[in-house]
């Protein structure tokens, strides 16, 4: 077998286990508020200390392992992930679950900011696309599996088994990687570490999203998110100017000027509002509209990742083939009329016709994301691998807070009209579902102007 399809594989299971872990995490939080005795609240930062410092630490260790090798920060990423997963399932405390949540989500990063690199670099233009599918697919694979196993290790062992499960997954992923992944060949750069570029980004983008996550708790006119906004943008401001007169910026402002790059990032950020809006808002629908049960709910949501799990790497290889154009477009289109489809769901909707409309979603979504990737990754030169990685990675965090926030806005405003009636809750969920199909519109205007040819596709990035 040819090492890059050794690269491919080490990749995917690297990715398995972070998309794993995310989900696993997410079922489990509930016991672990029961067995600590803990608010709600404060369980939360289980999982927001994790968004947080995945988000503002990816661009950059992208541009770290442009400067110092993308296998390098990879395989420490590795050790990293190992070594804090066991930290996190001997924790004696929510405070020092949380402090190492905010540990491994250094290690998270480092994984998530270099693997798209390592794999286009490894791949030719003319398979990019497939490659990029086929890493998708390990990460709805994670999603998928998540829940069900965590339930099931949660039951037989107890929840910290949900993090020492990292253990033997992230042990064999790492001796694939110091076996497979190629050393870069970095040479003699001049280029340097833009550090007032990263304090900067970091705390600026750590700001926003945390502003984003708790706004509707905290009140969106309050003067927590007044002050936070304002010193977001302020750090925002300073950051571009940084970038603008740093010899060597942290982003390479340029990437931006470029239509197909720029597209695809305001592209991946609208499809992943609606990924993770329809993920928030469906639990909502089956367990407090359906009554369904924790279980039977879980079962239904699968639908979305499998077909999404099938679809991605199909629709990579043929993007290698004719070009990113009409399948992004045509997976946004998808996303809108599965969304439209779902925003019709009431009361005495048949339950078998809910696991379909997931399916619908999940295609559009399976389409569009291997073609994106791949238009985005193309569009960077190799220098700049890493950080175009990263921002792809930050993009999709960002369309997670921002589709949470969204989804939530829309549908407490509704039920807060009538917040005594239960026929109020089906038209939250009508009214968010609008919202969500709305987005994909946006997306395929997006789409449209920002696709390319087979001809652009296929070039290797200079």
């Amino acid at each position: 077998m040819q090492q890059k399809w050794w690269v491919l594989i080490t990749i995917g299971v690297g990715t398995f286990m972070s998309a794993l872990d995310t989900s696993v995490v997410n079922t489990v939080l509930p016991v672990i508020r029961s067995t600590f005795d803990t608010r709600v609240e404060v369980v939360e930062w289980i999982v927001i200390i994790y968004l947080l410092g995945v988000s503002g630490l990816l661009p950059i260790f992208g541009r770290l392992g442009d400067l110092r090798g993308h296998r390098l920060i990879y395989l420490s990423g590795f050790a990293g992930f190992i070594f804090t997963s066991m930290l996190c399932g001997i924790a004696q405390s929510v405070a020092m679950l949380v402090v190492f949540r905010g540990l491994q989500a250094i290690s998270a990063a480092m994984l998530s900011a270099n693997s798209p690199a390592i794999l286009t670099k490894s791949f030719p233009g003319s398979q990019r696309g497939q490659a990029l599918g086929i890493q998708a697919t390990m990460t709805y694979l994670g999603l998928t599996v998540g829940p069900s196993l965590g339930g099931w290790l949660t039951d037989q062992f107890g929840w910290r088994y949900v993090f020492f499960i990292n253990l033997p997954v992230g042990v064999l992923a790492l001796l694939l990687a110091l076996r497979f992944v190629p050393r870069d060949e970095i040479g003699e750069r001049k280029e340097t570490f833009d550090l007032g570029g990263a304090l900067t980004l970091i705390v600026g983008l750590t700001l926003l999203l945390l502003v984003l996550n708790q706004g509707h708790r905290w009140g969106w006119f309050s003067l927590a998110v007044l002050v936070g906004l304002t010193a977001s943008g302020i750090l925002w401001g300073l950051f571009l100017w940084i970038e603008r007169h740093a010899p060597w910026p942290m982003v390479d402002l340029k990437l931006f000027s470029v239509p197909a790059f720029s597209g695809a990032i305001v592209s991946a950020v609208l499809n992943y509002i609606c990924v993770y809006s329809i993920m928030f808002l469906m639990p909502f629908y089956l367990m407090q509209g359906r009554t369904l049960s924790a279980s039977q709910t879980g079962l239904v949501l699968t639908a979305m990742p499998i077909v999404m799990a099938v679809v991605a790497p199909i629709s990579g290889t043929l993007s290698d083939r004719i070009g990113t154009r009409w399948l992004t477009t045509l997976g946004m289109v998808v996303i809108a009329v599965g969304a439209g489809f779902l925003s019709r769901m009431e009361a005495s909707t048949p339950l078998i016709s809910i696991p379909f409309g997931l399916a619908l979603t999940g295609m559009g979504i399976g389409i569009f994301i291997s073609p994106n990737n791949s238009l985005l990754m193309g569009a960077a030169p190799r220098n700049r691998q890493g950080i175009a990685a990263g921002i792809l990675a930050t993009s999709r965090n960002v369309g997670m807070v921002l589709g949470v926030g969204l989804a939530g806005a829309v549908f407490n405003s509704v039920l807060q009209l009538a917040p005594s009636e239960a026929s109020t809750l089906f038209s939250a969920i009508q009214a968010s579902f609008m919202m969500i199909s709305a987005v994909a519109v946006l997306g395929v205007v997006i789409s449209l102007w920002t696709g390319s040819t087979r001809k652009s596709v296929t070039q290797a990035p200079g």
